[in-house]
Parts: structure tokens; C-alpha cells; sequence
């Protein structure tokens, strides 16, 4: 177990203790432990999804996993994004998108702000001016499958963290 202060926008907060496990294998089979749970997450993930377009979303899904620092869904949708054809500069520059925006459109950009916004929701809830920048680009529907969809790579990245997945280990 390690402890180490986190800096955010020139402030430190507590101190935040990482656990890293040697485990080889999950702590629970969440699926299995609990199907309805697990198949409830999933229709929400393809709810939110819907409408969307499919780069967005993994950016998306990507950024809340750096968050996050789920390792799990970082190499997960890291893949995913490759298969459809993200490029290789791009998926690099999603942990540092505020100083590389110049690689993602303002749609994208406005996409990553709320992501970190909801996903860090804890530190000063969601600005108005992010709230509107996002609303300037999505419209009310798109806006809230965008909402869901931050929702739940939040939720998968904490089922993965609490089970204590390993990057690298889904069946994809």
C-alpha cells in the first residue's frame, strides 16, 4: 500500500492510499455474483450509447478509465477505440486533452470537459460553463446519452476497481 497526495488545480487534498493487488485473478465474478445487476449495466451502457457516435464514446470511456485510473477498462477501450480506427496520437493525448485540444474537435473537447466534470463530481460538482459548453454542442437528447454514458464507464470502472479486474483479461 503506498500514500501519496494528489495536486489539483494547484490545491492538495487529502491523502489518497493505492492498493495494489497481486492478485492474478478478479475478486468476485460480478457477473456471475449478481446477473441482473450485471445485465442491468449493460442495457444502460447500450441505452447511453445509442445515437452517439462511436469515436465520442470511447474517448469518453477512455478519459473517465484515466480518471479513474482503471486499468482495466483503460486497455479495454484503448482496444476498442484501435479496432475502429482511432489513431495512436490521439488515444495518447486523451490523459493531457486540455494542453493537446488542438487533436480533438470542439464537440469532443466540450465531450472530455463534462467527462471530467461528472467524473470528478466530488470536487465542484458540474461548472454551468461546462454544462454549456456541452449543451452548445449536443442537443437535449444526445446531451443526456452523453450524461448515461459518463455514468456508466463510472460504474463499470468502479465494478472493475472493486473486483479487482486486470487489464488485459477481458474476453473481447
Amino acid at each position: 500500500m503506498t500514500t501519496t497526495q494528489i495536486k489539483t488545480n494547484d490545491r492538495t487534498t487529502t491523502p489518497a492510499t493505492t492498493v495494489r493487488s497481486n492478485r492474478h485473478t478478479a475478486r468476485l465474478d460480478f457477473a456471475k455474483s449478481a446477473p441482473k445487476v450485471f445485465r442491468a449495466v449493460i442495457g444502460l451502457d447500450a441505452a447511453a450509447r445509442a445515437g452517439l457516435d462511436p469515436t465520442l464514446v470511447e474517448l469518453v470511456q477512455i478519459r473517465a478509465s484515466h480518471l479513474n485510473r482503471c486499468a482495466y477498462c483503460l486497455h479495454m477501450h484503448t482496444t476498442d477505440a484501435r479496432k475502429a480506427g482511432e489513431s495512436e496520437d490521439r488515444l495518447h493525448m486523451v490523459a493531457v486533452w486540455h494542453e493537446a485540444d488542438h487533436f480533438f474537435t470542439e464537440r469532443e473537447q466540450a465531450a472530455l470537459a463534462l467527462t471530467d466534470a461528472v467524473t470528478r463530481i466530488g470536487d465542484a460538482g458540474v461548472p454551468d460553463e461546462v454544462y454549456d459548453r456541452a449543451a452548445a454542442h449536443f442537443d437535449e437528447e444526445e446531451l443526456a446519452h452523453l450524461l448515461a454514458l459518463i455514468l456508466t464507464i463510472n460504474t463499470w470502472n468502479r465494478i472493475a476497481l472493486s473486483t479487482a479486474k486486470r487489464a488485459g483479461t477481458d474476453e473481447r
